[in-house]
């Protein structure tokens, strides 16, 4: 059992980790840069812990007891408590970090204390490659627990909290199994204290969730999920309803249609047969609302990452009546898949794709703005077929935008850029792409509500402060269009203040 006490304590240790890297790059962006950071402070803070352990010469076990009382009280609520700084307060990195630091110090000091506990108990020889054996087994299991299990069902506030109860339980079972050895009524209290606070969060973490983000939303969330690729909300006033991913607006239902008309329409356009379109992203079901308008489209592929999305807008009548139940339509096939992985597998011909991904804020999704990206898809194009994709805001991120456009260029393929203003998100910019340059020259497909063919011929000139400016492509192995979207949206929330 002491043994198994070191597997839970590794397990435990490394879960505060992951779960202070991925709450990170939720809500700051930069996956890599977010988790890089914050496991060189852990693993330096563990470093602190571990060399500060040799000064410790007397009472062992109480210090390893309070170390587990102390690690489970500040791990445990360490989700919870960085929801709410970053909610309510101005000072969310320091907290971060410190709390990083302090946990991986709690954490470093453990193993030194154990091995020093267990030693009148197993052979020195033993006793080490068994702690270690132990330590970094509890590591894999936390590291595959995590996003297989522990996100997609419990979240990270649950996760914190149900892995605090876990250093807690250990520090309460160290204090029956050397009860004799030890007075231990002030830490059993201690820690009953601690369990039961940690508990009641486990139990209200819902209630927690709704407070820390009242503030981060303007409208009431009537729906919230941590899926493990994303943190998804969606709001509901009278007269709106707001999806957000990470806590970036993806549409409003006030004027989503002018998004979605600028990416559907002018593609359905440039296309004489547009029979069978395929979908990557969109699992909101809006821009297939549009798509099945059409009269000559007459099969849909949809391949959505994220099975919460199909979930909410294809199931929960509600939500699925903002895109007239399109993902219910008989005529659409949905893949649950990575449109990355799904392009290199499938053997499908389409006649139309659209491109319809989260804006390249971190390398998981900038990949799917490369030449290689673009080079698969156009190879699941029939010889006539087109492409659109959104590009973010060419006034706002001048770069990303004209960088996108030179990947498909660099690609091999004529790009046709064009741009709609969307009052939600500003000037907003698209591309229309094919092996030969697209012409959108043919009939309205269907009775729209924003576009017409003045505004479609308009939309295709850019204005002094979006025209187009020199730019690197963006590459697999060399995602500038990452820096240059963080660079540029930088800078333009420092010009405007936010």
């Amino acid at each position: 059992m002491l043994l198994v006490s070191v597997f839970l304590v590794a397990t435990c240790g490394l879960i505060y980790e992951l779960v202070a890297g991925a709450l990170a790059s939720y809500l700051l962006g930069d996956s890599v840069l977010q988790f890089s950071t914050i496991i060189g402070t852990y693993l330096f803070a563990m470093g602190v812990g571990s060399y500060a352990a040799r000064w410790v010469e007397r009472g062992l076990l109480t210090l390893f007891v309070q170390v587990q009382i102390l690690v489970g009280l500040i791990g445990g609520t360490s989700a919870t408590l960085l929801f709410f700084v970053f909610s309510y307060g101005t000072a969310f990195r320091p907290v971060l970090y410190s709390l990083v630091f302090v946990i991986g110090m709690l954490v470093g000091l453990e193993i030194p204390l154990l091995l020093r506990i267990l030693k009148e108990h197993l052979d020195f020889r033993d006793l080490v490659s068994q702690v270690l054996a132990l330590d970094y087994v509890g590591a894999l299991a936390a590291s595959v627990l995590f996003p297989l299990f522990l996100v997609p069902h419990l979240g990270l506030m649950r996760t914190s909290f149900f892995f605090g109860m876990v250093n807690v339980g250990v520090a309460l079972f160290f204090c029956l199994k050397f009860q004799k050895e030890q007075r231990w009524v002030g830490l059993i209290a201690e820690a009953a204290a601690v369990f039961i606070l940690l508990l009641m969060g486990f139990v209200f973490t819902d209630f927690l969730t709704e407070k820390a983000e009242e503030v981060l939303y303007p409208a009431p969330v009537v729906v919230s999920r941590q899926t493990p690729y994303q943190k998804l909300a969606i709001t509901r006033d009278r007269q709106e309803t707001r999806l957000y991913l990470n806590g970036n607006l993806q549409f409003s239902s006030f004027d989503e249609y002018r998004y979605h008309e600028a990416l559907v329409v002018p593609a359905l356009m440039a296309h004489s047969a547009p029979r069978r379109v395929l979908v990557l992203g969109g699992g909101d079901g809006l821009a297939v609302k549009l798509l099945l308008q059409d009269p000559r489209v007459e099969e849909i592929t949809l391949v959505e990452l994220d099975p919460e999305m199909i979930d909410i807008f294809r199931d929960h009548d509600q939500l699925a009546g903002l895109n007239d139940f399109a993902l219910r339509d008989p005529r659409v096939k949905v893949v649950v898949a990575d449109a990355f992985v799904w392009l290199e597998n499938s053997q499908e011909l389409f006649d139309l794709a659209l491109v319809d991904f989260p804006d390249p804020s971190n390398y998981s999704v900038g990949k799917l703005y490369t030449d290689h990206f673009y080079r698969r898809l156009a190879a699941r194009l029939k010889p006539e077929g087109l492409f659109v994709v959104q590009c973010s805001s060419p006034l706002a991120a001048r770069r990303t935008f004209w960088s996108v456009v030179t990947t498909i260029e660099t690609a091999g393929l004529q790009a046709l850029p064009y741009h709609a203003y969307v009052p939600s998100f500003g000037e907003w910019g698209f591309t229309l792409a094919g092996r030969e340059l697209p012409q959108v020259t043919g009939p309205l497909p269907f009775s729209t509500r924003f576009l017409n063919h003045q505004q479609l011929a308009g939309m295709q000139h850019f204005p002094t402060d979006m025209s187009r400016i020199t730019t690197l492509p963006n590459r697999l192995f060399d995602q500038i269009l990452v820096r240059y979207f963080q660079e540029d949206w930088a800078h333009y929330h420092g010009l405007d203040g936010n």
